[in-house]
C-alpha cells in the first residue's frame, strides 16, 4: 500500500481491501448513513464488489448519475440534492463517489454544497480519475460549453485508488486516461516521460509496474497540490494542455461526436507544446519528440478556419486567464514548466493549425 498525505486528507493506492476503506465505514463512520453515487457505468460494473466486498455498505443509499459529459450540469447535481433532502441525510453523514472524473466533479462538488459540506470520499475506478480528477479537492461542473465553469475547492477526507477497477475500462479509455500521466511527466519529471515513451497505453494492464506508475504521476500532482491548495500559483501548471484543450472538448461538447476530456488534452498538450517551442522554451527536437508520441496514440482534427477562431473565444473564458490577457502554461524542457505566460490569441490560432501539421506529416 503506498500512501500520501495532504493537509485535510489523504491518498490511498493498492488493495482496496487492504487499507483503510473498512475501518472508515465500519468505525469512524459507523452510524453515518451511506451514499454511493455512481454513474451507469459503474453501477453495472464496480457496485456490485464494493457492496458485497464491504458489509457495512450493504444498506447504502445508490444515487445514480446519467453517464456522458452533456450531464455533468447544474440540472442533474439539483435532482440528486433533492434526492438527499427527500432522505433526509445529514452532515453527520457519509458520501462515497465511485466513478471516473465525472462522478468525482460532480459528486464532490454535490457534497460540498449540501448542508455547507458533507464528509465525502473519492473510489476512482477510471484511470482519469485515479491520478487526476479524483486528486486535489477540484470539484466542478460544467456551464453551457464552458468546462468546470461552476466548482469550489473542497477535499475529500480519503482517495483510495486499486487498478482492479481499471480492468472495467475499454482501451481508448485508458488512452485517454493516459494523457493526464504524460501532462505529469512532461511539466515535473523529466524520468516518467522517458519511461512513458516505451509503454504502449493499450497494454496498460499487462505493464508489470502499474501500481508504481500510478504513484509516481499520482505524487506529482500530491506535491503540488500539498504546495498551493488553492491555485495561486505553482498548482496552475497541472493546467498544462488544458488551455486549449478544454477549448476542443468544449467545441465538440454538442456535437454529435464529443471528444473526451484525455484526447482533447492530450491535442492540447501539443498546442501548448508548439507555443512552448515559438516562445523558445521548448527545443525543436523536444517538441517534436512530444507530438510524434502523442500522435500515435490520439486521434486527429482538422479545423477549418471559423472552427479554430471560435475555439480561441472560449480560451478566453479559461479561468487561468487575467484582465482578458490569455494565461498559459509553457514547458520549460521536458520535465519542467512555468505558468502565467501572457500569449496572443493570434498564437493560440497558430497553435490550433499546427495539431492539424503534426498529423498530416506523419
Amino acid at each position: 500500500m503506498i500512501h500520501f498525505s495532504l493537509e485535510n486528507s489523504s491518498i490511498e493506492i493498492g488493495n482496496l481491501e487492504e487499507g483503510s476503506f473498512e475501518n472508515l465505514i465500519s468505525v469512524i463512520y459507523k452510524e453515518a448513513r451511506k451514499i454511493i453515487i455512481v454513474d451507469d457505468n459503474t453501477h453495472d460494473h464496480c457496485l456490485e464488489y464494493l457492496i458485497t466486498t464491504f458489509p457495512a455498505l450493504e444498506e447504502a443509499e445508490v444515487m445514480l448519475l446519467p453517464a456522458g459529459e452533456e450531464n455533468k450540469v447544474m440540472e442533474v447535481c439539483f435532482q440528486v440534492l433533492q434526492a438527499l433532502s427527500e432522505y433526509n441525510i445529514s452532515r453527520n453523514d457519509l458520501i462515497i463517489n465511485l466513478g471516473g472524473g465525472l462522478v468525482t466533479d460532480m459528486g464532490g462538488f454535490i457534497a460540498s454544497i449540501f448542508k455547507r459540506g458533507i464528509t465525502f470520499v473519492n473510489i476512482p475506478t477510471s484511470l482519469l480519475g485515479m491520478v487526476d480528477a479524483s486528486v486535489g479537492g477540484k470539484t466542478g461542473i460544467n456551464l453551457g460549453s464552458l468546462k468546470n465553469e461552476l466548482g469550489v475547492f473542497k477535499d475529500p477526507k480519503a482517495i483510495y485508488i486499486d487498478s482492479r477497477f481499471l480492468s472495467t475500462l475499454e482501451t481508448k479509455e485508458l488512452i485517454n486516461g493516459y494523457a493526464e500521466i504524460i501532462k505529469h511527466s512532461l511539466i515535473a519529471k523529466k524520468e516518467l516521460w522517458e519511461v512513458l515513451i516505451t509503454i504502449d497505453p493499450a497494454n496498460l494492464l499487462d505493464y508489470q509496474d502499474l501500481t508504481n506508475l500510478l504513484a509516481l504521476s499520482v505524487g506529482i500532482k500530491a506535491q503540488v497540490v500539498g504546495d498551493d491548495p488553492f491555485e495561486k500559483g505553482l498548482r496552475k501548471v497541472l493546467n498544462f494542455g488544458h488551455t486549449v484543450g478544454h477549448a476542443i472538448e468544449g467545441f465538440y461538447l454538442d456535437s454529435d461526436e464529443p471528444i473526451a476530456h484525455g484526447h482533447a488534452v492530450a491535442l492540447g498538450i501539443i498546442a501548448e507544446s508548439y507555443i512552448s517551442f515559438k516562445l523558445n522554451s521548448l527545443s525543436e527536437r523536444e517538441l517534436i519528440e512530444i507530438c510524434r508520441y502523442i500522435s500515435q496514440l490520439y486521434e486527429p482534427i482538422f479545423l477549418n478556419d471559423e472552427e479554430r477562431k471560435e475555439m480561441v473565444e472560449l480560451v478566453y473564458h479559461d479561468k487561468k486567464n487575467d484582465k482578458g490577457k490569455i494565461k498559459i502554461i509553457l514547458l520549460n524542457g521536458i520535465g519542467a514548466s512555468k505558468w502565467d505566460v501572457e500569449v496572443s490569441e493570434e498564437l493560440i490560432y497558430d497553435s490550433l493549425g499546427y495539431i492539424k501539421s503534426v498529423y498530416s506529416s506523419n
